[in-house]
């Protein structure tokens, strides 16, 4: 019989909470961090070579999919996992965010968005029930609610009329989704950074009842010590029965806090653009390796790292290949960074099965302190 979607608690430190989600194409240990595939690859990643990582599973992007290949293209050949050859679950967002972003390109009203293409112009229109369709064809695990997500900073009124249109069509996503066991959907939280907004959002979400929820409308330009005052109290007016996703998030410093502060999910493109950008996340901090400092330093990015970019690579080889724009420059420099975001998550889930998290996280920042890196 087919494992329907569940969340299962098995430890807690404080806040923070390690467990695991089942789904139907297998397990997500939490706390998770999500490789993005916005176009049906992790840039410059094979699907084998992200597993070895430790990923369990992906994060899909709705809109650019619509556009390129197309939803029904992709359903008549077998769904997003077939297509991409990945086997595990698949989270895939619902294009809010990305439609959010065309500015003068789109136009909102209570029904939907319709907007232009960022590739050739041609015309779209995105609502709570052709994402979730869309989202159907593409065969995905995890589907998120279609909602609008105001950048910040913007005034109360603005985020309190964004964040009540985001409820109503999380209601219509609801509906649109129907009752499909082998699959989930997750209500996204807004408000702002606003706490009686924040918790009028999760009212309306809890009322209508999801598989997870994800705390949205946060690392979208508040900066983090914003985003940990909002996340001091919003996982907690969340239920605590279901798991938590923290919606384009982020930075390892970010990740650890926002652990702590009761999230199990996270998703961000940083590991991978900052991969094929030259830039190497390490527990030190970040090594920018086109700079000149490394093209006669024959370490490895870090000498505790087992990636193959550290097992079998110097700093020298790795500031070479990307000066001289080789494409094993992005493939070892990527590999690195989304295997430490995993060993960082293996961390994290190791230290709270055994009441340790404060320990981990003093060791984590005393490692970066200590390391004479370049700022992410």
């Amino acid at each position: 019989m087919t494992k329907m979607f569940g969340y299962k608690i098995n430890h807690r430190d404080g806040k923070a909470r390690s467990g695991i989600v089942s789904t139907a194409r297998g397990e997500i240990r939490t706390p998770a961090f999500m490789p993005v595939g916005t176009a049906a690859t992790v840039k410059a990643m094979m699907p084998e070579s992200v597993a070895a990582t430790g990923a369990d599973i992906l994060l899909g992007n709705t809109y650019h999919l619509m556009l390129r290949p197309g939803a029904d293209r992709m359903e008549r050949l077998g769904g997003l996992h077939k297509f991409m050859n990945w086997s595990g679950p698949i989270l895939t967002d619902s294009g809010g965010f990305q439609v959010m972003s065309l500015a003068g390109l789109r136009k909102l009203t209570e029904e939907g968005v319709k907007f232009k293409s960022h590739i050739d112009g041609s015309e779209h229109f995105l609502s709570p029930e052709t994402s979730i369709e869309i989202q159907r064809q593409l065969g995905s695990d995890i589907v998120m609610c279609f909602d609008e997500c105001p950048a910040l900073p913007a005034d109360e009124k603005r985020v309190s009329d964004s964040m009540q249109m985001s409820m109503r069509w999380a209601a219509r996503s609801k509906q649109a989704f129907g009752n499909r066991p082998k699959h989930a959907l997750f209500g996204i939280q807004q408000g702002g950074v606003t706490k009686h907004l924040r918790e009028e959002s999760a009212k309306a979400l809890r009322d209508i009842d999801f598989d997870g929820y994800a705390i949205g409308g946060l690392a979208v330009g508040e900066g983090q010590v914003a985003m940990f005052d909002v996340l001091d109290y919003a996982p907690g007016q969340l239920p605590d029965d279901k798991p938590r996703y923290l919606m384009g998030v982020g930075k390892p410093d970010d990740i650890v806090g926002a652990v702590q502060r009761g999230v199990d999910m996270f998703d961000c493109v940083l590991p991978s653009r900052s991969g094929r950008n030259g830039q190497a996340l390490t527990r030190m901090g970040a090594i920018n390796i086109k700079n000149a400092r490394h093209r006669d330093d024959p370490r490895p990015l870090d000498p505790e790292c087992a990636c193959p970019a550290c097992s079998n690579y110097s700093r020298a080889y790795l500031h070479h290949v990307f000066k001289a724009n080789e494409i094993i420059s992005s493939m070892l420099m990527t590999w690195h960074n989304l295997h430490y975001y995993q060993e960082l998550m293996a961390g994290l889930r190791g230290a709270i099965d055994v009441g340790k998290l404060d320990d981990f996280v003093a060791d984590f920042h005393a490692k970066r302190a200590d390391g004479d890196l370049e700022p992410i």
